[in-house]
């Protein structure tokens, strides 16, 4: 890594080493090598092309498709002095001119602009006359006919580019691409399969949850009760739906925007800048509240109703957390959902073929709602292949942490499969659950499906009841179905296990997501917030520009006293100081002079560990011993999470491979004999030595730190 990419990381944006693909990523762009990154949101994916921007002689070119992500990062890079501007159509055409003949001279680093300008000769012109250090594509499965936001504009960009006599260096970034939209990608831009550059797809600070059989609006309400002062983005299906949800909300006192492609682009713009600056904390919107959302400290996502894809879901749950702060993701599912997807699939414009690939998605996603799995393990293994995904829980989604009653449907699982043999595998969920109930509709009786053994044995249940547990098996793969419009369902090898008796059958339940107590000093952060907002409004830019929320809360955790202390903290480098550090410091000493008693968390300067870990580089030791040193220090597992600003999950996978490389572990913290001898003997009795039905087969006391540490420690991983 070039020396230079260190020292620019550190004094403009405040961090001492490259998170995962970075500096791999840069590498490649600063040796002219056509890039593809594809990076979870949050994962810092602007610094691949804004670090080699800043390195390279020319100007940089970022195309976007979204204006409000332009100005955003426009106004970031303006606030650390860095020389940045965008065209696009919130400018009027004497201002284009402008802009464009100071680009012409060379005077910006950065230039923003969206797909449609490459439609003009005379932004072509002046294009292929300015010296141009590199061409990124942010959000760069809009370019694939595969990917879930497809624009044809941004495709039609690329025979553009053929016509500029010095093309330089590509780059491509994504959050979210299936295998087929990765290799669309690749081949437009002529990119080596060496420089695409994966580093997965989970967010480690993001917890997923499903809520079923709930009015969605109450739930709705009682969240926000218990989540006040947080910021969240509401997604609802349609239109109608964002607009009575947010008069609903609105006439409770609640503090909420609303945003949709029917109201004007006044009301839009309106809407969004109160969101974007702390001003309202609740935005209700359709998915026209886009991709390039670039606020840092939303805590909470809620779908309102079941998006078409798993693309879009993780896309738009993915805007919560992007400061790596713990942060929910929920969707409200109801069954109607679902028939709302498929006529939005039959009213679109796409081809047969793209319709038939649209309702493949969309099973996926009713799958999601359904599975009683790991609900991050479930996303991350639909956009990579299961062989390369981790087997591992999450341990933090709704399916990992509230499995609270756990119910043995076996019985009924055996009834409904016997029943979709008897009807000849010809049918889809609806009618197999009416038979199942013994309904009296003229399709059952026109098929002759009244007289099946199978008609009415599950004649205790809804058909509501009936299709959730027909949609769970399908989810969890207990059945097939075909991909279409109307899916028919099919018998496979784990239909015959449990008909055979071989396999159990398991359903979880699960409570709303509540927050967890504070490891930092509230009353602190509030008030540091506060003076975040009237800078930012003095300055007129957004509130995160100056400080994310991560790092107001070390702020609130460490207390620094000093510009050496406060250079410590994530997310703070000399830039950064020179224009707010003396400011926040006062506050902080202000306020620790009013409350003497209050000592902070973790000393900065206390333990060289906790410094050398929070200013650690790849030269000073693997990452997990630098963990299990704090851990022998006395240092318990959270304590240690939120010191390395991990979370508590891959702090134990640390002390694990610590053990495993030869070094002592305390067990008896994990559990006792008894346990381990319960464990281990389950164990032994299993066909399949897999920790998920390992777990199901344990006393629901045995969570999954428990029964991982009994076989880290007997070598049965």
């Amino acid at each position: 890594m070039n020396s230079t990419a260190n020292k620019i990381l550190s004094h403009y944006f405040g961090y001492e080493t490259f998170r995962a693909g970075q500096a791999e990523t840069i590498d490649y762009i600063l040796q002219s090598k056509n890039t593809l990154a594809v990076m979870p949101t949050g994962s810092g994916k602007s610094l691949c092309y804004q670090i080699p921007g800043l390195l390279l002689d020319g100007t940089a070119l970022i195309i976007s498709p979204l204006i409000s992500l332009m100005k955003d990062q426009v106004d970031a890079l303006q606030s650390l002095g860095i020389a940045a501007t965008y065209v696009n159509s919130s400018l009027s055409p004497s201002e284009q001119s402008v802009r464009l003949n100071d680009i012409r001279m060379g005077k910006y680093k950065f230039v923003y602009v969206a797909p449609e300008r490459f439609e003009s000769s005379y932004f072509m012109n002046s294009m292929k006359n300015l010296r141009l250090s590199l061409i990124a594509f942010d959000e760069a499965h809009c370019i694939s006919q595969w990917g879930h936001d497809f624009r044809p504009s941004y495709r039609s960009i690329i025979p553009r580019l053929n016509e500029m006599p010095r093309l330089p260096v590509l780059i491509a970034l994504t959050a979210t691409a299936t295998q087929d939209v990765i290799t669309d990608i690749q081949n437009l831009l002529q990119i080596d399969p060496h420089h695409i550059v994966k580093t997965g797809f989970e967010r480690e600070n993001l917890s997923f949850h499903l809520v079923k059989g709930k009015d969605k609006y109450s739930y709705v309400r009682s969240f926000l009760d218990e989540h006040k002062d947080e910021s969240g983005i509401i997604y609802t299906a349609t239109r109608k739906q964002a607009d009575m949800l947010y008069d609903q909300l609105h006439k409770k006192g609640i503090a909420v925007e609303k945003y949709h492609a029917g109201l004007s682009e006044e009301e839009r713009k309106r809407a969004q800048s109160a969101f974007i600056r702390d001003e309202i904390p609740i935005m209700v919107a359709t998915n026209a509240f886009g991709m390039g959302i670039d606020k840092s400290n939303v805590r909470f996502v809620i779908h309102y109703a079941m998006p078409m894809n798993i693309e879009s879901y993780y896309q738009e749950a993915g805007r919560a957390g992007r400061d790596g702060e713990p942060s929910d993701c929920i969707l409200l599912f109801s069954p109607q959902d679902i028939q709302l997807q498929k006529f939005l699939i039959e009213q679109s414009d796409f081809s047969e073929e793209a319709k038939q690939n649209e309702y493949r998605k969309l099973q996926a996603m009713i799958n999601y709602c359904h599975t009683h799995s790991c609900l991050s393990l479930y996303i991350i293994n639909y956009f990579t292949n299961e062989s390369e995904a981790g087997s591992e829980p999450c341990g933090r989604c709704g399916n990992c942490m509230y499995q609270s009653e756990k119910v043995d449907i076996t019985e009924e699982a055996q009834m409904i499969l016997s029943c979709v043999k008897r009807m000849g595998e010809r049918f889809g969920v609806g009618m197999t659950a009416k038979v199942l109930r013994g309904s009296k509709d003229k399709k059952i009786t026109s098929f002759k499906l009244d007289t099946l053994s199978t008609y009415g044995i599950l004649s205790a249940y809804t058909e509501k009841d009936l299709t959730e547990r027909i949609q769970f098996l399908i989810a969890e793969n207990f059945l097939g179905s075909e991909e279409g419009k109307y899916p028919i369902l099919k018998l496979n090898k784990q239909s015959v296990d449990v008909l055979k008796g071989k396999q159990s059958v398991w359903m979880y339940t699960a409570p709303i997501p509540s927050i967890e107590e504070a490891d930092f000093q509230k009353e602190l952060f509030d008030l540091l917030r506060a003076l975040r907002k009237q800078i930012a409004d003095e300055t007129n830019v957004p509130p995160y520009v100056l400080f994310s929320d991560a790092t107001l809360r070390d702020l609130c955790r460490y207390f620094p006293t000093t510009k050496e202390e406060m250079l410590e903290i994530k997310g703070i480098g000399e830039k950064k100081y020179e224009q707010y550090g003396e400011i926040f410091l006062h506050e902080i000493n202000e306020w620790k002079a009013a409350h003497p008693e209050v000592k902070p968390k973790i000393q900065i300067n206390s333990s060289p560990v906790v410094r050398r870990v929070r200013k650690t580089s790849e030269h000073e030791g693997p990452s997990h011993l630098a963990s299990y040193k704090m851990f022998q220090t006395g240092k318990s597992i959270k304590e240690i999470a939120i010191i390395r600003e991990m979370n508590e999950q891959t702090i134990e996978k640390h002390l694990f491979k610590a053990f495993e490389d030869g070094y002592p572990l305390a067990w008896n913290i994990f559990f006792n004999d008894e346990e381990e001898k319960v464990i281990l003997q389950a164990h032994e009795q299993l066909e399949e030595k897999r920790l998920k039905p390992l777990k199901e087969s344990l006393p629901d006391s045995y969570d999954y730190r428990k029964i991982q540490a009994v076989l880290v420690k007997n070598n049965l991983t």
